[in-house]
């Protein structure tokens, strides 16, 4: 997807979401590890929700902001789910897949965080600042789970 405006940029990022919980969620069938196969349930499960709430961004956004073009904005390489194909994490152990999530929340987060010190636009500003948020929070409740997770 080419992202052109920062409307795009949510849409891009949901849709990450999206293939993530979609991936995780064939995986957890496939994957023989019991405690790998319900950390794959339970942050398919958790990446649906971060997609429902991306998706409510699209709905809710200033519409000065979301029409805001990003061409002098972004300037990388498009971030992709590891999984390039729905049972990327079948053979994979508990560990590798946690960093594997954590890892994929990181480079989302950092680019939100360069974008914000690029917007000129406080609207822009105010979007990012929230979508960031959002996936700081949810990251750290993500930690939090996977955390209590491995403790059992």
């Amino acid at each position: 997807m080419e992202i052109k405006t920062f409307e795009d940029l949510i849409e891009w990022t949901r849709q990450l979401h999206a293939h993530l919980a979609r991936c995780l969620k064939e995986s957890a069938k496939l994957n023989n590890d019991e405690r790998a196969s319900a950390l794959l349930d339970y942050v398919s499960s958790h990446e649906t929700i971060l997609e429902k709430a991306v998706r409510e961004f699209e709905k809710q956004a200033d519409p000065k902001a979301l029409n805001t073009r990003m061409y002098d904005y972004l300037n990388h390489k498009p971030i992709r789910a590891s999984a390039d194909s729905y049972t990327h994490y079948a053979s994979m152990s508990f560990q590798d897949i946690a960093r594997e999530i954590f890892q994929f929340h990181d480079q989302v987060m950092d680019l939100y965080d360069s974008l914000i010190g690029k917007a000129e636009i406080p609207e822009a500003k105010a979007l990012l600042e929230d979508l960031l948020s959002l996936e700081e929070h949810e990251a750290m409740r993500l930690s939090s789970q996977i955390s209590r997770m491995d403790d059992i």
